[in-house]
């Protein structure tokens, strides 16, 4: 996946030659991401001006010249596409769903933007209501939330979960079909922290998809969590958390569901998520509690909350034991079961405050690539192409978090 969102500044600024080195370890290209029109509810460009008017649609596909076997598909929605909020948040990625006369629209206009910038066809992230965020509890507090959990299930986020499940089924279905004649690939995304037991029926989906790439990370961030931090991004079920927060529950799922191992794909993210701690933070236990939010923007990703895994490593390397030059304590995975994570303590007398990163790295990676291929399943997804090392600042190894997960499959 490479997204014109994260095409930084700086060190981190993303140019299409930066993608040479790495395409050659790549059958596919996503590029990220196209919108939905709110009143024609037809498939657009998100940015006109980038996509469009700079040729950069075009630029993507022109990559296939070099690269004859790559595919290079256009992806819709990711959460970069965000309309509404509450429950009219990203409403017309349900609006789609409702009418054949809607999806019809849907399908013609995304059949004229593939054809047309020579995408060999689309991807579906689609935006989905997500899962409301963790909140922390404590004595009764804990105890009622689980009495409510048994007897009156998950909060409802969507009155209509039931029939969007069985209209996104006949969305892909009438997709396909009209892509079929052009040799069109579809394929879709399932998004961080949406539900795939309420919206996703593998079985249903399963002859009109050509692969389905699972975002099973960002379960814990601080936009979502801002004052709890945890990983964000498990390869298995850890203790006291909600199960279905890892890889491996994702993938049993669609596996029990009838959907086929070699169509489904597990993403692995090339970055980390931070939270900020002050003086009263206690890391000794994860999840930390009582935290205070973001951790500050990296000078490449300029996002609070999240870095790239190259502006992680330099923090991170090297030093005595595990404490690096810059004062971070890495604490590395034994258990090959939850990522890797790194800290660095609140300095009262420099009045700096403490960061917490979570993230991954090559060895996790590689762990999850593993699983992977134990498991039979079509491969992986790095997400994003533009946030892993494609400098080759650390240790001057270029993609290392893409090398690694090739290297274990």
């Amino acid at each position: 996946l490479i997204t014109k969102a994260k095409f930084c500044a700086g060190q981190g600024k993303f140019d299409l030659t930066f993608l040479e080195p790495a395409l050659q370890y790549c059958t596919h290209l996503l590029y990220g991401y196209a919108a939905i029109n709110e009143e024609s509810l037809k498939l657009v460009p998100l940015n006109e001006q980038f996509d469009v008017l700079k040729d950069n649609y075009r630029h993507v596909t022109d990559l296939k010249i070099r690269h004859p076997n790559l595919k290079v598909l256009l992806s819709v929605g990711g959460n970069e596409d965000v309309s509404g909020e509450g429950s009219e948040k990203n409403l017309k990625y349900r609006q789609v769903l409702e009418t054949s006369a809607h999806r019809l629209a849907f399908i013609n206009s995304a059949h004229t933007l593939v054809k047309g910038f020579g995408f060999d066809g689309i991807d579906l992230a689609w935006e989905f209501p997500e899962t409301k965020p963790k909140k922390i509890k404590s004595g009764f507090g804990k105890f009622w939330s689980s009495v409510k959990k048994t007897f009156a299930g998950e909060t409802v986020v969507d009155e209509n979960a039931q029939e969007h499940r069985d209209q996104f089924v006949a969305l892909i279905r009438e997709l396909k079909a009209t892509f079929r004649p052009d040799n069109f690939l579809v394929s879709l995304t399932v998004l961080p922290n949406v539900n795939s037991t309420v919206y996703y029926d593998p079985r249903g989906l399963a002859p009109s998809v050509d692969f389905v790439t699972l975002h099973a990370f960002d379960f814990y961030t601080a936009q979502r969590n801002p004052k709890l931090a945890d990983f964000p991004a498990p390869l298995y079920d850890l203790i006291d958390r909600r199960q279905d927060e890892n890889i491996d529950a994702w993938v049993k799922y669609w596996l029990g569901q009838g959907f086929p191992a070699k169509k489904l794909i597990v993403g692995i993210p090339t970055y980390g998520r931070t939270w900020k701690l002050d003086e009263d933070a206690k890391v000794d236990n994860v999840p930390i509690e009582g935290l205070d939010g973001a951790g500050e923007p990296g000078p490449q990703t300029k996002d609070a909350g999240i870095l790239s895994y190259p502006e992680i490593c330099v923090r991170v390397q090297g030093g005595t034991g595990n404490v690096s030059p810059s004062g971070y304590r890495k604490v590395p995975d034994s258990t090959n079961k939850r990522g890797p994570y790194a800290y660095k303590p609140h300095d009262e007398e420099k009045g700096e405050d403490g960061v917490w990163i979570a993230y991954e790295d090559p060895q996790s990676a590689a762990s999850k690539a593993t699983y992977v291929r134990n498991k039979g399943l079509g491969g992986i997804a790095v997400d994003d192409l533009t946030l892993d090392d494609f400098r080759g600042v650390c240790n001057n190894n270029k993609y290392s978090i893409l090398k690694a997960a090739v290297a274990a499959l």
